[in-house]
């Protein structure tokens, strides 16, 4: 039996909390030059202080890094970090909104939050990764993912730093994949871009 493909994606949503910075920092160099998805990423940090993630991710990684702004348009082989203390939000267009509505699985930003608006704008184009973590933000949004047709990595339980995001989006629903983060690396460096109709 041959394992689904990925197949093509514009879009590639990743949820982490306890641990993200290390597991970023086996993910993000690996995507190649040429990627032609959007990449959005959710980690939780604390609401009170400035983000560094562009500084430390900007010199290891190939694409562009940027925290996510209000209204800007979204532009391929890019990589978004939600700023802290905002919600992140994929709109039409496709373009980012950043919202400070209220707090979702305890958190803002809420991976759950960042999902479900991507899922409604790429659906089937849509990938989402759960990766290492301390609370339930993300399952729910991972199956909003599968419900819009799009497919799902969660990182391997037993190579999570802290297990409990991975088990709970497990617990949810199925992933097209489980992996480590060297093989889900691998997987995001093939991804190919959706071709528009004609």
């Amino acid at each position: 039996m041959t394992a689904p493909t990925l197949g093509p994606v514009d879009a590639v949503v990743i949820g982490t909390s306890a641990g993200g910075v290390d597991a970023l920092s086996v993910l993000l160099p690996a995507l190649p030059a040429g990627l032609q998805a959007a990449v959005f990423v959710v980690i939780h940090l604390p609401r009170q202080r400035p983000s560094h993630l562009v500084e430390i991710f900007q010199p290891k990684c190939a694409l562009a890094v940027r925290e996510a702004q209000d209204k800007e348009r979204v532009e391929r082989g890019t990589v978004y970090f939600a700023p802290p203390d905002y919600h992140l939000l994929v709109e039409r267009g496709p373009a980012i909104a950043l919202s400070v509505d209220e707090l979702v699985n305890f958190s803002r930003p809420s991976v759950d939050v960042l999902f479900e608006s991507a899922a409604d704008v790429y659906g089937a184009s849509l990938l989402g990764v759960i990766l290492t973590g301390a609370s339930q933000d993300g399952a729910a949004g991972l199956q909003a993912i599968r419900r819009a047709g799009g497919k799902t990595i969660v990182q391997e339980p037993a190579t999570a730093q802290v297990p409990v995001m991975v088990e709970s989006a497990l617990k949810r629903g199925p992933a097209d994949f489980v992996l480590s983060l060297e093989d889900i690396a691998v997987r995001l460096g093939t991804l190919e871009p959706v071709v528009p109709q004609s």
